[in-house]
């Protein structure tokens, strides 16, 4: 099999693409969600369905946690201990979004 002009052009275009996605993701800039006793309610929420450890591969693979149970905690929460979200936030119902729980 022969590769011709129009393959290696198909090539480049297939690279290019390629490197220009790889150029454009940057580092994740926003904090994740900390582990510590004041978010243990989050955590809890979130992995309230989680399988259990000697569940099948496949119910593990594909366990995604429950981030709207979970969000529905952040608000009430923030606003009682008077922490302010910063300029130009995105809406507060979506925090996890953004802002990524951590894995154990």
């Amino acid at each position: 099999m022969k590769i011709d002009k129009r393959d290696w052009f198909f090539i480049a275009l297939v690279a290019a693409v390629l490197v220009t996605f790889y150029a454009i993701s940057g580092k994740e800039t926003t904090t994740p969600v900390p582990r510590d006793a004041t978010h243990q309610s989050v955590y809890d929420e979130a992995y309230r369905k989680a399988p259990a450890p000697d569940a099948s591969l496949f119910a593990k693979t594909f366990f995604k946690p429950d981030k709207k149970a979970a969000e529905k905690l952040c608000e009430p929460c923030h606003d009682a201990r008077g922490i302010k979200l910063p300029p130009n936030h995105p809406p507060k119902h979506r925090c996890l979004f953004c802002h990524k729980l951590q894995t154990k």
